[in-house]
């Protein structure tokens, strides 16, 4: 074997090493804010894109892959720089999870992409140009996207639930919460992410104005305030986070935060034949980022989960 043909070998590490390094690097310069915060298109959108290019690009310059490997290269590098990431405590599992089947697709489309151009481009200095538009990409998109696609939404999302216990007996369970045990609470994709789950509701008087403290795992509490008190029958209440730690939370993802919090709860009591009461649970949230269409998906889905949880406790302790 030549020794050619044995650094050929590695110019699939190289371009791994080439996207880890961009993708951490993208990440530190929005740590500084530098040029924005993460939280920003240019960086979610135009950063994996251009790690999938450039990890490609540079592989097919040295090396011709099979057209599906553009696909799958990207994947190692960003992979790569999620971990160094996390390790480097930049993010948070719940940050990494929520951006990954984005993020893969994503660099899935720079790696067709770049390994499409590699082949197509033929002089030295075309390619040095292309690459350093596209590592530039997410530079020139974050300065003026805010004006665009930034949006401020107030969403709602309600839950349901069939408890075998009259209104009256459910009321009881859900007005005041008394500490939940850790056997309680039902497996949940949720808290395997990181998303603290409820401990215990506390009431301060009955009726309007009386003051709900919620308390969740990692230290987080809320504070309602109840506005709408109909024994047995409805429960309703504003919602302002109190505490809410870092490191249970990071600022991305945090109530009360830039980018997300919870208004309002809404507990509905509906009676049904044979004993069942049927349990609404709504609540209504604000979501504030340049990608809402792809936010609301998981927090949504996040909310959802948390009503699940809570409503599930009650049942079985109604039941």
């Amino acid at each position: 074997m030549t020794s050619n043909g044995g650094w050929r070998r590695w110019y699939p590490v190289a371009g791994v090493l080439v996207g880890i390094i961009y993708g951490l690097a993208l990440r530190l310069i929005a740590t500084s804010r530098i040029a924005g915060p993460i939280m920003m298109l240019g960086y979610l959108v135009g950063g994996p894109y251009a790690l999938g290019f450039l990890s490609v690009f540079v592989v097919e310059n040295n090396r011709s892959c099979r057209s599906r490997d553009w696909l799958f290269l990207p994947w190692a590098p960003l992979t790569g720089a999620l971990l160094g990431a996390i390790l480097a405590l930049l993010e948070g599992w719940i940050c990494v999870v929520l951006f990954a089947p984005i993020g893969y697709a994503l660099a899935s489309a720079g790696g067709v992409t770049g390994g499409g151009a590699a082949r197509a481009l033929r002089t030295r200095r075309s390619k040095g140009v292309t690459m350093v538009c596209v590592a530039v990409l997410p530079f020139c998109i974050v300065p003026w996207e805010g004006p665009v696609f930034f949006r401020l939404e107030i969403r709602r999302v309600e839950s349901t639930i069939d408890i075998h216990a009259s209104p009256g007996v459910v009321w009881r369970n859900l007005a005041r919460v008394p500490p939940i045990h850790t056997e309680e609470l039902p497996a949940s994709w949720g808290r395997r992410i990181g998303l603290p789950g409820p401990i215990e509701t506390t009431l301060s008087q009955e009726g309007v104005g009386g003051v709900r403290r919620a308390s969740f795992e990692g230290g987080v509490v809320f504070v309602d305030t109840v506005d709408v008190w109909e024994p047995a029958q409805r429960l309703g209440f504003s919602m302002r986070p109190v505490r809410v730690p870092r490191e249970t939370l990071d600022e991305h993802v945090t109530v009360g935060g830039d980018y997300f919090d919870v208004i309002r709860g809404d507990y509905r009591l509906e009676p049904l034949a044979n004993g069942v009461t049927r349990v609404h649970l709504s609540s209504q949230y604000r979501l504030s980022t340049d990608f809402n269409w792809y936010a609301h998906l998981w927090t949504d889905a996040a909310i959802a989960n948390s009503h699940w949880t809570i409503l599930s406790v009650i049942r079985r302790r109604c039941e």
